[in-house]
């Protein structure tokens, strides 16, 4: 299952962080980091699910 949230995770990086922690901090600050730069809110959606 950790395999499908992380190619989520670099095709739609908000939703693999919705998928592991649902709708929390994270998941605002990966939204924020996603809008900035893709590659950042990309970072940090595989290190919330690899963290998990």
């Amino acid at each position: 299952m950790d395999i499908i949230r992380v190619l989520l995770a670099i095709l739609l990086p908000p939703l693999g962080v919705f998928l592991q922690v649902g709708i929390g901090l994270h998941f605002w600050i990966n939204i924020l980091l996603t809008i900035l730069g893709y590659i950042p809110g990309i970072v940090h959606a595989v290190w919330i699910i690899a963290k998990r």
